[in-house]
């Protein structure tokens, strides 16, 4: 069986098409997996690692406003039909899995038009616009929130999956990980971080929750900065001469993130698909803060749909202060019942077995 895997430019849309591909593989030791991306995306570094035979399409984003890049766009985007034909013609897959990104506009489109089965899978609350038009063309449109399927102007080839993740999320010996971690099991334990690169808003209001709490023997905290802003992060400290006591770590990367969301009381981050999915694996309370910037506000919507179930706070990047955010871990994180409930709450939002969903519909659409 052949499959032919698109998607690109963030982390959001290649992750899950990865967990799809190894799911597949899993099943079906001699499925031939194309990865369809482009040169510059983040998918040609990661999906070469990972073993899969890859090309690349020349396609690029539309711009919000009218402009000279627009008329650059629609030329890459003829382009990118023509690169994806000759790609399908080629290897003529079984079927077509799409991720999101603008990657997976012309080569989607172009297999529907082929008569060979599509399918796109939508990770966040509010749709990205790819997937928007892609699902006029799809045969089934997959989503990871309840929420999105309004977006979507055909309701009857919509199916709430979840969002796959790494299985390394849900593998963790809890006793285990307090003891690598260092961390107390009788004293509460924040993670904090603003997704792989940082956030600098999240940044400044844990800089004033740690001086806040530099003694607080009764909280621990672990703050992940982001590489790029650690040195700054540190020399303000420096600065101000705050000596970081035990109970108190700042890292610019945390590798054990896997450990730290199993153990974790409660997680402070931004509202990307792929940290929402893992945290209500685990069941894990959350203060989210969305990143103001990101493709058509998704975060936010992301994170209102966390919020709305009672997962969740939200605390918009423009309303957050460090005296704000210390309000609200202390309120959390010192009553215990409130922390339990929202913890079950955000277990309900997690879907362990969203990449079984995903092949399974895709093992019935090649049968």
């Amino acid at each position: 069986m052949k499959y032919l895997i698109t998607g690109g430019g963030t982390g959001g849309h290649i992750y899950p098409a990865l967990a799809i591909a190894w799911e597949i593989k899993n099943r079906d030791k001699e499925a031939n997996i194309l990865y369809v991306g482009t040169e510059m995306g983040l998918e040609s570094e990661l999906v070469p690692k990972e073993g899969f035979d890859f090309k690349t399409i020349r396609v690029m984003g539309m711009p919000r406003k009218i402009n000279l890049d627009s008329f650059k766009a629609i030329k890459e985007l003829f382009l990118g039909l023509a690169d994806a034909k000759k790609i399908i013609n080629e290897f003529y897959p079984d079927i077509v899995i799409g991720t999101g990104g603008y990657v997976c506009g012309p080569v989607v489109y172009i297999a529907s038009k082929n008569k060979i089965p599509t399918i796109i899978h939508e990770q966040n609350a509010f749709p990205g616009i790819t997937n928007k038009i892609l699902a006029r063309y799809v045969d089934k449109v997959l989503i990871t929130f309840e929420e999105s399927k309004k977006y979507f102007k055909y309701p009857e080839k919509v199916i709430l999956t979840g969002n796959p993740i790494r299985k390394s999320i849900i593998d963790i010996d809890k006793k285990q990980a307090y003891m690598d971690l260092g961390i107390n099991p009788n004293i509460p334990f924040i993670l904090s971080f603003g997704g792989s690169g940082g956030q600098k808003k999240l940044n400044d209001a844990m800089f004033h929750v740690i001086k806040k709490n530099i003694s607080n023997e009764n909280l621990q905290i672990i703050h992940v900065t982001g590489k790029r802003f650690y040195d700054g992060f540190m020399e303000k400290l420096k600065e101000e001469k705050l000596d970081i006591k035990h109970n108190i770590r700042i890292l610019p990367y945390f590798y054990d993130i896997p450990k730290g969301l199993n153990i974790a009381n409660l997680v402070i981050t931004s509202a990307g698909a792929i940290t929402l999915a893992e945290i209500s694996a685990v069941g894990v309370p959350s203060i989210l803060i969305p990143k103001g910037y990101t493709a058509e506000n998704h975060q936010e919507y992301n994170a209102k749909a966390f919020q709305e179930k009672g997962a969740a706070y939200l605390i918009l990047e423009k309303d957050l202060t460090g005296e704000i955010l210390n309000e609200t871990i202390l309120r959390i994180v010192m009553d215990k019942n409130k922390l339990m409930d929202m913890g079950k709450k955000s277990k309900t939002l997690g879907k362990l077995d969203a990449v079984d969903r995903i092949v399974n519909i895709i093992d019935g659409l090649t049968k």
